[in-house]
Protein backbone atom coordinates (compact mmCIF):
# COMPACT_ATOMS: atom_id res chain seq x y z
CA UNK A 1 0.00 0.00 0.00
CA UNK A 2 1.75 3.56 -1.14
CA UNK A 3 1.63 6.71 0.97
CA UNK A 4 1.12 9.08 -1.80
CA UNK A 5 -0.21 8.17 -5.49
CA UNK A 6 -3.36 9.03 -7.80
CA UNK A 7 -4.43 6.04 -10.16
CA UNK A 8 -7.16 3.43 -9.21
CA UNK A 9 -6.58 0.15 -8.43
CA UNK A 10 -3.41 -2.12 -10.58
CA UNK A 11 -3.85 -5.93 -10.09
CA UNK A 12 -1.13 -7.84 -11.78
CA UNK A 13 0.75 -10.85 -11.25
CA UNK A 14 4.66 -11.32 -11.55
CA UNK A 15 6.80 -14.57 -12.03
CA UNK A 16 9.49 -15.08 -10.40
CA UNK A 17 12.68 -17.24 -11.84
CA UNK A 18 12.31 -19.85 -9.12
CA UNK A 19 8.45 -20.30 -10.04
CA UNK A 20 6.70 -18.39 -7.44
CA UNK A 21 3.86 -16.40 -8.61
CA UNK A 22 3.26 -12.95 -6.36
CA UNK A 23 -0.14 -11.18 -7.47
CA UNK A 24 0.45 -7.53 -6.32
CA UNK A 25 -2.60 -5.40 -5.28
CA UNK A 26 -1.78 -1.65 -5.72
CA UNK A 27 -3.93 0.50 -4.05
CA UNK A 28 -3.31 4.73 -4.38
CA UNK A 29 -2.01 6.71 -1.71
CA UNK A 30 -3.56 9.75 -2.03
CA UNK A 31 -6.31 11.11 1.04
CA UNK A 32 -9.75 10.72 -1.26
CA UNK A 33 -8.60 6.60 -1.80
CA UNK A 34 -8.95 5.58 1.99
CA UNK A 35 -12.11 3.28 1.67
CA UNK A 36 -10.09 1.96 -1.18
CA UNK A 37 -7.25 1.09 0.63
CA UNK A 38 -9.00 -0.15 3.90
CA UNK A 39 -10.64 -3.27 1.40
CA UNK A 40 -7.02 -3.74 -0.05
CA UNK A 41 -5.60 -4.37 3.62
CA UNK A 42 -8.53 -7.09 3.67
CA UNK A 43 -7.92 -8.52 0.65
CA UNK A 44 -4.44 -9.93 0.71
CA UNK A 45 -2.14 -11.73 2.81
CA UNK A 46 0.66 -9.62 3.30
CA UNK A 47 0.99 -5.87 2.83
CA UNK A 48 3.86 -4.03 1.44
CA UNK A 49 4.21 -0.88 2.83
CA UNK A 50 5.80 1.63 0.20
CA UNK A 51 7.11 4.54 1.78
CA UNK A 52 9.66 7.93 0.11
CA UNK A 53 12.97 7.88 1.82
CA UNK A 54 13.17 11.74 1.35
CA UNK A 55 9.37 11.97 2.60
CA UNK A 56 9.44 9.70 5.24
CA UNK A 57 5.98 9.03 7.57
CA UNK A 58 3.12 10.88 5.96
CA UNK A 59 -0.71 11.24 7.11
CA UNK A 60 -1.65 8.21 4.36
CA UNK A 61 1.41 6.25 5.79
CA UNK A 62 0.00 5.94 9.53
CA UNK A 63 -3.76 5.59 7.88
CA UNK A 64 -2.07 1.94 5.81
CA UNK A 65 -0.72 1.12 9.41
CA UNK A 66 -3.80 1.02 10.96
CA UNK A 67 -6.08 -0.62 7.96
CA UNK A 68 -2.99 -3.00 8.55
CA UNK A 69 -3.66 -3.52 11.89
CA UNK A 70 -7.41 -3.49 11.82
CA UNK A 71 -7.13 -6.54 9.32
CA UNK A 72 -4.68 -8.56 11.07
CA UNK A 73 -2.36 -8.67 8.15
CA UNK A 74 1.63 -8.35 8.05
CA UNK A 75 3.80 -5.40 6.60
CA UNK A 76 6.86 -5.57 4.57
CA UNK A 77 8.72 -1.95 4.80
CA UNK A 78 10.04 -0.78 1.29
CA UNK A 79 11.76 2.67 1.42
CA UNK A 80 11.47 3.60 -2.19
CA UNK A 81 13.29 6.38 -3.97
CA UNK A 82 16.36 5.40 -2.08
CA UNK A 83 18.58 6.52 -5.37
CA UNK A 84 18.16 10.18 -4.30
CA UNK A 85 20.81 12.80 -2.61
CA UNK A 86 18.25 13.44 -0.14
CA UNK A 87 16.88 9.85 0.93
CA UNK A 88 17.18 9.05 4.70
CA UNK A 89 15.93 5.38 5.25
CA UNK A 90 17.44 5.50 8.43
CA UNK A 91 14.90 8.05 9.57
CA UNK A 92 11.91 6.50 7.97
CA UNK A 93 12.64 3.27 10.04
CA UNK A 94 12.92 5.71 13.70
CA UNK A 95 9.39 7.32 12.47
CA UNK A 96 7.98 4.32 11.85
CA UNK A 97 8.81 3.38 15.64
CA UNK A 98 6.02 5.78 16.79
CA UNK A 99 3.57 3.52 15.16
CA UNK A 100 4.18 0.33 16.47
CA UNK A 101 6.01 -0.59 13.54
CA UNK A 102 9.51 -1.83 14.38
CA UNK A 103 12.34 -3.19 12.07
CA UNK A 104 13.98 -6.32 12.11
CA UNK A 105 17.42 -4.41 13.29
CA UNK A 106 15.46 -2.47 16.17
CA UNK A 107 14.68 -6.03 17.05
CA UNK A 108 11.04 -6.36 15.82
CA UNK A 109 9.69 -8.56 12.86
CA UNK A 110 9.06 -6.20 10.07
CA UNK A 111 11.47 -6.70 7.30
CA UNK A 112 12.37 -3.32 5.42
CA UNK A 113 14.25 -3.32 2.39
CA UNK A 114 15.49 0.23 0.39
CA UNK A 115 14.49 0.10 -3.35
CA UNK A 116 14.42 2.22 -6.08
CA UNK A 117 11.38 1.72 -8.43
CA UNK A 118 12.83 4.05 -10.97
CA UNK A 119 16.29 2.30 -11.20
CA UNK A 120 14.52 -0.97 -10.15
CA UNK A 121 17.44 -1.55 -7.52
CA UNK A 122 16.28 -4.38 -4.93
CA UNK A 123 12.60 -5.25 -6.51
CA UNK A 124 14.07 -8.81 -6.65
CA UNK A 125 15.10 -8.60 -2.79
CA UNK A 126 11.46 -7.15 -2.11
CA UNK A 127 9.98 -10.33 -3.84
CA UNK A 128 12.35 -12.71 -2.34
CA UNK A 129 11.50 -10.89 1.12
CA UNK A 130 7.53 -11.30 0.24
CA UNK A 131 7.91 -15.20 -0.91
CA UNK A 132 10.10 -15.84 2.82
CA UNK A 133 7.57 -14.56 5.04
CA UNK A 134 4.66 -16.30 2.80
CA UNK A 135 6.53 -19.20 3.45
CA UNK A 136 6.64 -18.74 7.30
CA UNK A 137 3.37 -18.03 7.48
CA UNK A 138 2.47 -21.14 5.69
CA UNK A 139 0.19 -19.18 3.56
CA UNK A 140 -2.06 -21.88 1.31
CA UNK A 141 -5.38 -22.23 -0.47
CA UNK A 142 -7.94 -24.84 -1.25
CA UNK A 143 -7.83 -25.11 -5.05
CA UNK A 144 -11.49 -27.39 -4.38
CA UNK A 145 -15.34 -26.40 -3.33
CA UNK A 146 -16.95 -23.63 -4.17
CA UNK A 147 -15.47 -20.37 -5.22
CA UNK A 148 -14.97 -17.68 -2.96
CA UNK A 149 -13.45 -14.32 -3.98
CA UNK A 150 -13.96 -10.23 -3.28
CA UNK A 151 -14.76 -8.13 -5.88
CA UNK A 152 -11.69 -5.59 -6.52
CA UNK A 153 -13.42 -3.27 -9.08
CA UNK A 154 -16.72 -3.10 -10.74
CA UNK A 155 -17.46 -0.99 -14.10
CA UNK A 156 -20.04 -1.15 -16.89
CA UNK A 157 -18.27 -1.13 -20.15
CA UNK A 158 -19.92 -0.72 -23.72
CA UNK A 159 -19.43 -3.67 -25.37
CA UNK A 160 -18.79 -6.41 -22.07
CA UNK A 161 -21.45 -4.97 -20.03
CA UNK A 162 -20.99 -5.02 -16.44
CA UNK A 163 -17.53 -6.59 -15.93
CA UNK A 164 -16.16 -6.76 -12.58
CA UNK A 165 -12.00 -7.48 -11.45
CA UNK A 166 -12.04 -10.00 -8.83
CA UNK A 167 -9.35 -12.46 -6.94
CA UNK A 168 -10.77 -15.80 -6.19
CA UNK A 169 -9.81 -16.79 -2.73
CA UNK A 170 -10.86 -20.49 -2.56
CA UNK A 171 -11.59 -22.67 -5.32
CA UNK A 172 -10.98 -22.76 -8.85
CA UNK A 173 -13.34 -20.38 -10.99
CA UNK A 174 -14.27 -21.75 -14.64
CA UNK A 175 -16.56 -20.70 -17.26
CA UNK A 176 -20.32 -21.29 -16.49
CA UNK A 177 -19.88 -21.08 -12.49
CA UNK A 178 -23.15 -19.00 -11.05
CA UNK A 179 -21.78 -16.55 -9.00
CA UNK A 180 -23.67 -14.30 -6.25
CA UNK A 181 -22.31 -10.87 -5.06
CA UNK A 182 -23.95 -8.19 -2.71
CA UNK A 183 -27.44 -7.76 -4.58
CA UNK A 184 -26.80 -9.48 -8.16
CA UNK A 185 -25.54 -12.65 -9.66
CA UNK A 186 -23.27 -13.74 -12.83
CA UNK A 187 -23.26 -16.73 -14.66
CA UNK A 188 -19.52 -17.05 -16.20
CA UNK A 189 -19.51 -16.18 -19.96
CA UNK A 190 -15.70 -15.23 -20.18
CA UNK A 191 -12.82 -14.11 -18.13
CA UNK A 192 -9.94 -12.54 -18.82
CA UNK A 193 -6.41 -11.81 -16.87
CA UNK A 194 -4.52 -8.68 -16.23
CA UNK A 195 -2.82 -8.42 -19.64
CA UNK A 196 -6.51 -8.51 -21.26
CA UNK A 197 -5.74 -12.64 -22.71
CA UNK A 198 -8.98 -15.27 -22.04
CA UNK A 199 -8.51 -17.99 -19.70
CA UNK A 200 -10.32 -20.80 -19.41
CA UNK A 201 -9.95 -21.29 -15.30
CA UNK A 202 -8.43 -18.88 -12.38
CA UNK A 203 -7.21 -19.74 -9.32
CA UNK A 204 -6.46 -18.37 -6.03
CA UNK A 205 -5.03 -15.57 -5.63
CA UNK A 206 -5.04 -14.79 -9.47
CA UNK A 207 -6.49 -11.51 -10.88
CA UNK A 208 -9.31 -12.09 -13.19
CA UNK A 209 -11.84 -9.85 -15.21
CA UNK A 210 -15.42 -12.06 -15.20
CA UNK A 211 -18.26 -10.99 -17.42
CA UNK A 212 -21.08 -12.18 -17.25
CA UNK A 213 -23.42 -10.02 -14.38
CA UNK A 214 -26.89 -9.24 -14.63
CA UNK A 215 -26.09 -5.90 -12.96
CA UNK A 216 -23.27 -3.62 -11.69
CA UNK A 217 -22.21 -5.63 -7.88
CA UNK A 218 -20.21 -2.90 -5.59
CA UNK A 219 -16.06 -3.14 -5.19
CA UNK A 220 -15.47 -5.00 -2.07
CA UNK A 221 -18.58 -7.29 -2.11
CA UNK A 222 -17.82 -11.25 -1.14
CA UNK A 223 -18.26 -13.62 -4.54
CA UNK A 224 -19.96 -17.01 -3.58
CA UNK A 225 -20.77 -19.59 -5.73
CA UNK A 226 -23.74 -21.13 -5.67
CA UNK A 227 -25.28 -24.74 -7.55
CA UNK A 228 -27.43 -23.13 -9.57
CA UNK A 229 -29.49 -19.72 -11.46
CA UNK A 230 -32.61 -20.74 -9.18
CA UNK A 231 -30.56 -20.63 -6.13
CA UNK A 232 -28.56 -17.39 -7.13
CA UNK A 233 -31.99 -15.78 -7.58
CA UNK A 234 -33.16 -17.37 -3.82
CA UNK A 235 -29.77 -15.55 -2.16
CA UNK A 236 -30.11 -12.43 -3.89
CA UNK A 237 -34.07 -11.84 -3.36
CA UNK A 238 -33.55 -12.63 0.27
CA UNK A 239 -30.80 -9.96 0.39
CA UNK A 240 -32.81 -7.96 -1.51
CA UNK A 241 -35.47 -8.55 1.18
CA UNK A 242 -33.05 -8.27 4.04
CA UNK A 243 -32.08 -4.58 2.71
CA UNK A 244 -35.70 -3.36 2.62
CA UNK A 245 -36.51 -4.44 5.77
CA UNK A 246 -33.28 -3.09 7.28
CA UNK A 247 -34.63 0.59 5.65
CA UNK A 248 -38.35 -0.01 6.25
CA UNK A 249 -36.94 -0.39 9.97
CA UNK A 250 -34.59 2.80 9.78
CA UNK A 251 -37.54 4.96 7.90
CA UNK A 252 -40.04 3.91 10.57
CA UNK A 253 -37.69 4.99 13.67
CA UNK A 254 -37.29 8.65 11.56
CA UNK A 255 -40.93 9.10 10.91
CA UNK A 256 -41.58 8.12 14.36
CA UNK A 257 -39.17 10.24 15.27
CA UNK A 258 -40.32 13.08 13.44
CA UNK A 259 -44.07 12.63 14.83
CA UNK A 260 -43.16 12.89 18.09
CA UNK A 261 -41.05 16.25 17.12
CA UNK A 262 -44.13 17.62 15.32
CA UNK A 263 -46.81 16.49 17.99
CA UNK A 264 -43.91 18.57 20.80
CA UNK A 265 -44.39 21.69 18.67
CA UNK A 266 -48.54 21.51 17.67
CA UNK A 267 -48.49 21.09 21.75
CA UNK A 268 -45.98 23.67 22.76
CA UNK A 269 -48.07 26.16 20.17
CA UNK A 270 -50.99 25.29 21.46
CA UNK A 271 -50.29 26.46 24.98
CA UNK A 272 -48.93 29.78 23.50
CA UNK A 273 -52.00 30.52 21.94
CA UNK A 274 -54.02 28.85 24.64
CA UNK A 275 -54.94 32.77 26.01
CA UNK A 276 -55.90 34.29 22.73
CA UNK A 277 -59.43 34.28 20.97
CA UNK A 278 -60.24 32.16 17.65
CA UNK A 279 -59.66 34.98 15.57
CA UNK A 280 -56.23 36.45 17.38
CA UNK A 281 -55.54 32.87 17.21
CA UNK A 282 -56.27 31.96 13.07
CA UNK A 283 -54.04 35.49 12.96
CA UNK A 284 -51.41 33.62 14.78
CA UNK A 285 -51.28 30.93 12.73
CA UNK A 286 -51.55 32.50 9.19
CA UNK A 287 -48.44 34.41 10.69
CA UNK A 288 -46.04 31.51 11.37
CA UNK A 289 -46.95 29.61 8.77
CA UNK A 290 -46.62 32.13 5.63
CA UNK A 291 -43.38 30.84 5.13
CA UNK A 292 -44.14 27.55 3.86
CA UNK A 293 -46.57 28.77 1.41
CA UNK A 294 -45.67 28.42 -2.37
CA UNK A 295 -42.83 30.64 -3.76
CA UNK A 296 -42.97 32.86 -6.51
CA UNK A 297 -40.78 32.41 -9.07
CA UNK A 298 -38.44 34.97 -8.72
CA UNK A 299 -37.80 34.08 -4.96
CA UNK A 300 -37.88 30.41 -5.85
CA UNK A 301 -34.83 31.16 -8.21
CA UNK A 302 -33.24 32.62 -5.77
CA UNK A 303 -33.58 29.82 -3.51
CA UNK A 304 -32.52 27.78 -5.91
CA UNK A 305 -29.58 29.86 -6.85
CA UNK A 306 -28.07 28.74 -3.40
CA UNK A 307 -28.14 24.93 -4.44
CA UNK A 308 -25.81 23.09 -6.43
CA UNK A 309 -27.23 19.88 -7.69
CA UNK A 310 -25.03 17.04 -8.99
CA UNK A 311 -24.96 14.49 -11.18
CA UNK A 312 -21.68 12.24 -10.68
CA UNK A 313 -20.66 9.37 -13.18
CA UNK A 314 -16.96 8.04 -12.95
CA UNK A 315 -15.27 5.08 -15.25
CA UNK A 316 -15.50 2.64 -12.14
CA UNK A 317 -16.96 2.22 -8.73
CA UNK A 318 -13.79 2.99 -6.86
CA UNK A 319 -13.51 6.02 -8.51
CA UNK A 320 -16.57 6.89 -7.65
CA UNK A 321 -16.60 5.82 -4.17
CA UNK A 322 -13.79 7.76 -3.96
CA UNK A 323 -15.14 11.16 -5.28
CA UNK A 324 -17.73 10.91 -3.04
CA UNK A 325 -15.49 10.99 0.13
CA UNK A 326 -14.36 14.14 -0.76
CA UNK A 327 -17.63 15.29 -1.17
CA UNK A 328 -18.72 13.87 2.45
CA UNK A 329 -16.51 16.40 4.07
CA UNK A 330 -18.51 19.47 2.48
CA UNK A 331 -19.40 21.63 5.47
CA UNK A 332 -20.84 24.73 4.01
CA UNK A 333 -24.17 24.09 3.25
CA UNK A 334 -24.73 27.91 5.36
CA UNK A 335 -23.43 29.30 2.11
CA UNK A 336 -24.50 27.00 -0.80
CA UNK A 337 -25.94 23.92 -0.57
CA UNK A 338 -24.37 20.26 -2.47
CA UNK A 339 -26.70 18.00 -2.94
CA UNK A 340 -25.55 15.12 -5.12
CA UNK A 341 -28.55 13.80 -6.66
CA UNK A 342 -27.49 10.45 -8.86
CA UNK A 343 -23.95 8.75 -8.96
CA UNK A 344 -23.21 6.17 -11.42
CA UNK A 345 -20.83 4.40 -13.65
CA UNK A 346 -20.74 4.86 -17.63
CA UNK A 347 -20.85 7.67 -20.01
CA UNK A 348 -22.71 10.66 -20.04
CA UNK A 349 -25.95 9.89 -20.84
CA UNK A 350 -29.37 11.32 -21.72
CA UNK A 351 -31.39 10.11 -18.74
CA UNK A 352 -28.19 12.50 -16.72
CA UNK A 353 -29.45 15.40 -18.44
CA UNK A 354 -33.22 14.59 -17.67
CA UNK A 355 -32.02 15.04 -14.05
CA UNK A 356 -30.05 17.78 -14.54
CA UNK A 357 -32.62 19.39 -15.97
CA UNK A 358 -34.79 18.98 -13.29
CA UNK A 359 -32.72 19.56 -10.56
CA UNK A 360 -31.41 22.55 -12.41
CA UNK A 361 -28.35 20.54 -11.41
CA UNK A 362 -24.29 20.21 -13.03
CA UNK A 363 -23.32 16.90 -15.14
CA UNK A 364 -19.76 15.96 -13.51
CA UNK A 365 -17.87 13.01 -15.19
CA UNK A 366 -14.43 11.48 -13.91
CA UNK A 367 -12.57 9.52 -17.00
CA UNK A 368 -15.91 8.66 -18.76
CA UNK A 369 -17.48 10.98 -22.27
CA UNK A 370 -20.24 12.28 -23.66
CA UNK A 371 -21.03 11.23 -27.09
CA UNK A 372 -22.11 14.60 -29.31
CA UNK A 373 -25.83 13.37 -29.36
CA UNK A 374 -25.40 13.90 -25.56
CA UNK A 375 -23.64 16.96 -25.86
CA UNK A 376 -25.72 18.60 -28.54
CA UNK A 377 -28.55 18.20 -26.19
CA UNK A 378 -27.07 19.77 -23.17
CA UNK A 379 -25.85 22.79 -25.24
CA UNK A 380 -29.76 23.33 -26.62
CA UNK A 381 -31.41 22.98 -22.70
CA UNK A 382 -27.98 24.91 -20.99
CA UNK A 383 -27.00 22.32 -18.90
CA UNK A 384 -23.03 22.12 -17.78
CA UNK A 385 -21.09 18.79 -18.55
CA UNK A 386 -17.26 19.12 -16.97
CA UNK A 387 -15.01 15.90 -17.53
CA UNK A 388 -11.96 15.35 -15.95
CA UNK A 389 -9.72 12.82 -15.57
CA UNK A 390 -7.77 14.21 -12.36
CA UNK A 391 -9.48 14.02 -9.02
CA UNK A 392 -8.25 17.09 -7.78
CA UNK A 393 -8.83 19.21 -10.79
CA UNK A 394 -13.09 17.81 -10.51
CA UNK A 395 -13.02 19.03 -6.90
CA UNK A 396 -11.05 22.08 -8.02
CA UNK A 397 -14.36 22.86 -10.74
CA UNK A 398 -16.93 21.55 -8.25
CA UNK A 399 -15.27 24.21 -5.74
CA UNK A 400 -15.21 27.27 -8.57
CA UNK A 401 -19.04 26.07 -9.40
CA UNK A 402 -19.92 26.23 -5.81
CA UNK A 403 -18.49 30.08 -5.55
CA UNK A 404 -20.60 31.46 -8.45
CA UNK A 405 -23.15 30.39 -6.79
CA UNK A 406 -22.74 32.54 -3.96
CA UNK A 407 -23.78 36.23 -3.81
CA UNK A 408 -20.89 38.65 -3.84
CA UNK A 409 -19.53 40.29 -1.35
CA UNK A 410 -19.53 44.59 -1.16
CA UNK A 411 -16.09 46.12 -0.77
CA UNK A 412 -15.30 50.19 0.23
CA UNK A 413 -12.85 51.54 -1.56
CA UNK A 414 -11.98 55.17 -0.27
CA UNK A 415 -11.84 57.69 -2.97
CA UNK A 416 -11.53 60.69 -0.33
CA UNK A 417 -11.28 62.07 3.22
CA UNK A 418 -11.61 65.66 4.58
CA UNK A 419 -11.80 67.03 7.91
CA UNK A 420 -14.61 69.44 9.37
CA UNK A 421 -12.91 72.65 10.69
CA UNK A 422 -16.16 74.39 10.60
CA UNK A 423 -19.84 74.52 11.19
CA UNK A 424 -22.71 76.68 10.32
CA UNK A 425 -26.33 76.42 8.97
CA UNK A 426 -27.68 78.09 5.34
CA UNK A 427 -31.56 78.82 4.98
CA UNK A 428 -32.85 76.94 2.13
CA UNK A 429 -36.79 78.23 2.03
CA UNK A 430 -38.33 77.24 4.99
CA UNK A 431 -35.52 74.79 6.16
CA UNK A 432 -32.73 75.24 8.01
CA UNK A 433 -29.71 72.63 6.68
CA UNK A 434 -26.18 72.21 8.05
CA UNK A 435 -23.31 72.76 6.33
CA UNK A 436 -19.90 71.45 7.31
CA UNK A 437 -16.40 74.28 6.20
CA UNK A 438 -14.29 71.13 5.22
CA UNK A 439 -10.47 70.50 3.98
CA UNK A 440 -9.60 67.39 1.53
CA UNK A 441 -6.63 66.18 3.65
CA UNK A 442 -6.42 62.77 1.03
CA UNK A 443 -7.86 62.13 -2.49
CA UNK A 444 -10.08 63.34 -3.33
CA UNK A 445 -14.12 64.24 -2.89
CA UNK A 446 -16.73 63.73 -5.83
CA UNK A 447 -20.15 63.90 -5.46
CA UNK A 448 -21.65 61.64 -7.68
CA UNK A 449 -19.77 58.65 -5.37
CA UNK A 450 -21.00 57.84 -1.77
CA UNK A 451 -20.17 59.24 1.25
CA UNK A 452 -20.27 58.84 4.89
CA UNK A 453 -20.06 60.71 8.58
CA UNK A 454 -17.36 59.05 11.24
CA UNK A 455 -17.01 61.00 14.51
CA UNK A 456 -15.07 59.35 16.80
CA UNK A 457 -14.11 55.81 14.54
CA UNK A 458 -17.96 55.63 14.47
CA UNK A 459 -20.08 55.38 11.40
CA UNK A 460 -23.42 57.75 12.39
CA UNK A 461 -24.51 58.58 8.19
CA UNK A 462 -24.14 56.83 5.10
CA UNK A 463 -25.38 58.30 1.54
CA UNK A 464 -24.99 61.05 -0.92
CA UNK A 465 -24.33 64.76 -0.56
CA UNK A 466 -27.05 67.24 -1.34
CA UNK A 467 -24.59 69.77 -2.10
CA UNK A 468 -20.90 70.55 -2.78
CA UNK A 469 -19.41 74.18 -2.97
CA UNK A 470 -15.99 75.95 -3.41
CA UNK A 471 -16.00 79.16 -2.52
CA UNK A 472 -19.84 80.11 -3.72
CA UNK A 473 -19.46 77.81 -7.15
CA UNK A 474 -20.93 74.52 -6.81
CA UNK A 475 -18.30 72.26 -7.99
CA UNK A 476 -18.23 68.43 -8.51
CA UNK A 477 -15.01 67.34 -7.42
CA UNK A 478 -12.95 68.73 -4.58
CA UNK A 479 -9.04 67.48 -4.41
CA UNK A 480 -6.71 67.47 -2.02
CA UNK A 481 -5.63 70.44 -0.09
CA UNK A 482 -8.63 71.99 -1.06
CA UNK A 483 -11.56 74.07 1.00
CA UNK A 484 -14.93 73.08 0.75
CA UNK A 485 -18.61 73.34 1.93
CA UNK A 486 -21.17 70.94 1.61
CA UNK A 487 -24.33 69.42 3.14
CA UNK A 488 -26.14 65.77 3.15
CA UNK A 489 -28.99 64.15 1.81
CA UNK A 490 -30.11 64.37 6.07
CA UNK A 491 -30.34 67.40 8.19
CA UNK A 492 -27.32 65.76 10.84
CA UNK A 493 -25.61 68.29 13.13
CA UNK A 494 -22.05 68.56 11.81
CA UNK A 495 -18.94 68.37 15.14
CA UNK A 496 -15.34 69.81 13.96
CA UNK A 497 -13.32 67.12 13.90
CA UNK A 498 -16.01 64.99 12.34
CA UNK A 499 -14.43 63.24 9.28
CA UNK A 500 -16.86 63.07 5.85
CA UNK A 501 -14.97 59.81 3.37
CA UNK A 502 -16.06 59.89 0.27
CA UNK A 503 -16.27 56.32 -0.67
CA UNK A 504 -17.31 53.57 -4.13
CA UNK A 505 -18.89 50.34 -3.67
CA UNK A 506 -17.30 47.31 -5.71
CA UNK A 507 -18.78 43.88 -5.80
CA UNK A 508 -16.53 41.09 -5.35
CA UNK A 509 -16.63 37.55 -5.62
CA UNK A 510 -16.90 35.24 -2.46
CA UNK A 511 -15.19 32.05 -2.97
CA UNK A 512 -16.61 28.92 -0.64
CA UNK A 513 -14.71 28.62 2.83
CA UNK A 514 -14.36 24.83 2.10
CA UNK A 515 -11.77 22.84 2.11
CA UNK A 516 -10.91 19.44 1.04
CA UNK A 517 -7.80 19.09 2.25
CA UNK A 518 -6.12 18.67 -1.38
Amino acid sequence: MRSADYEIYHLFTVHLPSGEKITFLDTPGHAAFSAMRARGAHVTDIIILVVAAEDGVMQQTVESIEHAKNAGVPLILAINKCDKPEADPERVKKELLAHDVVCEEFGGDVQAVSISALKGDNLMVLAEATVALAEMLELKADYTGLVEGTIIESRKDKGKGPVTTAIIQRGTLRKGCVLVAGKTWAKVRFMFDENGRAVDAASPSIPVEIMGWKEVPSAGDDILEVESEQRAHEVVAWRTYVEQQEKMKKDGEVIEAKQKEHRMEYEKKQQELAHLSWRQRKAALYKASKHLMPLKPKERTEMEKNVLSVILKGDVDGSVEAILSVLDSYDADDECKLDVIHFGMGDISETDLSLAETFNGVVYGFSVTANESVKKMAAKKGIKIKLHNIIYKLIEDLKDELSSRLPPSVVENTVGEASVLDTFSVTVGKNKVAVAGCRVQKGQLDKKMKFKLVRKGNVIWKGSLSSLKHHKDDVQVIKTGMDCGLSLDRNIEFNIGDEIICYEEKEIQQTTSWDPGF
